[in-house]
């Protein structure tokens, strides 16, 4: 249910791998599986944090560990 109230909200989401990504949430289906508008995501590397713009992603629910509705993510 709470994930339904973010639907057209910014959202903060944190993967499973070393990427969060930041964005406006489109919709999702029954198995989490994200559509996001206009997003950035953050990936941290060796050679330090890289910063991505996208216009649409999808992700796939299994791979999310955390999501933080209204949430702005790490500073950029």
């Amino acid at each position: 249910e709470l994930v339904d109230k973010c639907i057209g909200s910014r959202i903060h989401i944190v993967m499973k791998s070393d990427k969060e990504i930041v964005g406006t949430l489109l919709g999702f289906d029954d198995f989490v599986s994200i559509l996001r508008w206009k997003c950035l995501t953050l990936e941290i590397t060796p050679e330090g944090r890289r910063i991505t713009k996208l216009d649409q992603i999808l992700l796939n629910g299994n791979n999310i560990t955390m999501l933080v509705p209204g949430g702005e993510g790490p500073e950029v």
